[in-house]
């Protein structure tokens, strides 16, 4: 038998909204763009730290309010972007739900191969 020890489970989470018909959820796309927005007060900074488009960015963001019906970012104009309540709540549980589920994971999977 082949050692499986050198294996990890990878656990993805994602808060939807169950009500939305639209496939956009808070996952990790948007929680590391919200994260770089968070960090750079921009969400052009923040996409170009992901060397993604801000075209790009901001059509991810727009989807995922509009699914999730919560406002993730306020924008300032020229002033940049800044994180809504709701969305530093979301992104905080969401932190959380990711590392409780992988480190549950990680456990079972050792408990079953040892």
């Amino acid at each position: 038998m082949q050692d499986l020890s050198q294996l990890k489970p990878l656990v993805r989470v994602a808060i939807s909204n169950p009500q939305s018909h639209a496939n956009a959820m808070f996952s990790k796309g948007i929680a590391l763009l919200c994260e770089g927005v968070l960090e750079t007060g921009s969400l052009n900074a923040a996409a170009k730290s992901m060397n993604m488009a801000y075209s790009k960015a901001w059509r991810i963001i727009r989807e995922s309010e509009e699914s999730l019906g919560v406002q993730l970012l306020v924008r300032n104009g020229a002033h940049g972007s800044t994180l809504t309540q709701e969305c530093q709540t979301l992104l905080k549980l969401y932190n959380e739900l990711e590392a409780f589920t992988q480190q549950r994971a990680e456990a079972l999977y050792q408990e079953e191969i040892n």
